[in-house]
């Protein structure tokens, strides 16, 4: 498969470096508006063209598939050129920043009949796919009950640097910056989590978000601090299971941690993920009686990565697909509603 990195900001180092080591990938060129950064981002990762755009790149139209590594805004522009290029595309979280668009995204891909996968990239943890398949064989039961959290801590620690002073982090924070703060950029790995990891849909959801006074004045140079710095949801799931699920930046002692715990009727499973050791274990059967849990063991699995590569060769999307990101991007989208009216939404 014959590869273009489009974008080539931070994460995209991630995506050539994934991509480069998987057998039969060849990554031919990248593109980015900012030429130095082009050049540079080539030399590193051996690509030999690089394209100021990428129009200019599907002219040329040497290449199979498009990592989709721009900013969030622009996914959704993006992505429909290479869609109508005829170009699998293998697109960063969210797919778009608004539902009506990522689904005209689903939509473009399906008609075409082109591969469209989102790199959600917590469904590389074994933890998580080994939780799907416990749920899925009965072995704790049915669903009933659903605790998830996805805790960062950069707003009191600068363990990752520091936000007052840095506009990686700023940005972050301002709404007129692009940004939809904690719900935006972390709430739709955290609904995947849930989602995915208990085999069970969301129907009805009510959410709360807050913003919190962090500055004077609540702005820090161009930037005005008035994104959500988290996020709390009440969930029901298809099978009537209720659930809640929440995110925030002010998690001290938790750098980046995703939390999930699923308890059914006949036991219960836990696992965290993220920062630290990651932590898998299971109370069901005699141990429900005793109130015993137990450290399962998991086996390493395909990242989305390879996924995506497989689904080319085999020319079907594979999950985590544009229709199913699109769906949580209806949910983030109808969180924002639900605060303002303080209700329940059907989904």
């Amino acid at each position: 498969m014959r590869l273009l990195i489009l974008g080539t900001g931070n994460m995209a180092k991630h995506h050539a470096q994934h991509f480069a080591a998987i057998e039969g990938v060849e990554l031919v060129g990248a593109v980015d508006v900012d030429p130095i950064r082009v050049e540079g981002f080539c030399q590193t990762h051996g690509i030999e063209r690089g394209f100021a755009s990428l129009e200019a790149a599907l002219e040329w139209g040497q290449f199979d598939a498009v990592s989709n590594v721009t900013p969030d805004r622009v996914h959704h522009p993006t992505t429909m050129t290479a869609l109508a290029g005829g170009k699998h595309v293998f697109c960063e979280k969210p797919l778009a920043t608004e539902y009506s668009k990522a689904l005209q995204m689903t939509e473009a891909a399906e008609a075409a009949g082109l591969v469209a996968m989102v790199n959600l990239s917590y469904r590389n943890s074994a933890e998580l796919q080994r939780a799907r398949q416990i749920v899925q064989s009965g072995q704790i039961g049915e669903v009933r009950h659903v605790e998830a959290s996805y805790l960062q801590s950069w707003l009191v620690s600068k363990a990752w640097g520091d936000w007052r002073t840095e506009s990686q982090w700023l940005w972050r924070l301002s709404k007129d910056h692009g940004s939809n703060g904690a719900l935006g950029d972390i709430g739709i790995h955290i609904l995947d989590f849930v989602v995915y990891g208990s085999a069970q849909p969301i129907v009805r959801a009510s959410a709360r978000l807050q913003t919190f006074h962090k500055a004077p004045g609540d702005q820090i140079g161009e930037y005005k601090l008035d994104a959500n710095d988290g996020f709390v949801m009440s969930v029901e799931f298809a099978n009537g299971a209720l659930g809640v699920v929440h995110a925030s930046r002010f998690a001290t002692g938790y750098l980046n941690t995703l939390r999930l715990r699923i308890y059914g009727d006949k036991g219960g499973l836990e696992l965290q993920y993220g920062t630290g050791e990651p932590m898998m274990r299971v109370c069901a059967g005699d141990d429900a009686e005793t109130q015993a849990w137990r450290d399962v063991a998991v086996e390493p699995v395909p990242t989305n990565y390879q996924r995506f590569v497989d689904a080319v060769r085999l020319g079907a999307s594979q999950e985590p697909s544009f229709r199913h990101a699109a769906a949580l991007q209806k949910i983030l989208d109808l969180a924002t509603v639900m605060d303002a009216d303080r209700s329940e939404h059907a989904l």
